[in-house]
């Protein structure tokens, strides 16, 4: 068995108008001295100095985003290079197969009756040399 407590409720403090006012007046003051501060040389180069260096590296953040959209996108279409690189040496390899002599002539029997000539059936022509037609 545990043990219950009862906390009584915490009643929300009312804002005290002075504490306020003090507060804003601080505010006030503290913006005036650092408006006053930037009219001074120093100051002012410092905060041109450290805009420079605020914009450099949201420039750095930018390009290292943009390199790694880039690497992703180069990956992506190495892999689709790979891929059609295996398509295309499958079909060079069903390219060979299905011009294969043997094949060209088997298909040729069957397809439209063609045979290989006989000894007896070849015959040679002659070249006639230009000499010969004059």
């Amino acid at each position: 068995m545990g043990a219950v407590t009862i906390e009584p409720t915490v009643k929300p403090a009312k804002l005290n108008k002075e504490k306020v006012r003090e507060g804003v007046v601080a505010a006030v003051r503290i913006s005036r001295s650092v408006f006053k501060a930037t009219r001074q040389k120093r100051v002012l180069v410092s905060l041109v100095l450290a805009a420079l260096l605020v914009g450099s590296s949201i420039g750095v953040v930018i390009g290292a985003h943009e390199n790694r959209t880039l690497f992703n996108t180069l990956s992506q279409l190495q892999a689709e290079r790979d891929s059609f690189q295996a398509e295309w040496s499958q079909l060079l390899l069903e390219q060979s197969s299905i011009g294969s002599h043997g094949r060209v002539e088997k298909l040729a029997a069957e397809r439209f009756n063609m045979v290989a000539p006989g000894r007896q059936d070849i015959v040679l022509v002659p070249l006639m040399s230009p000499l010969a037609s004059r």
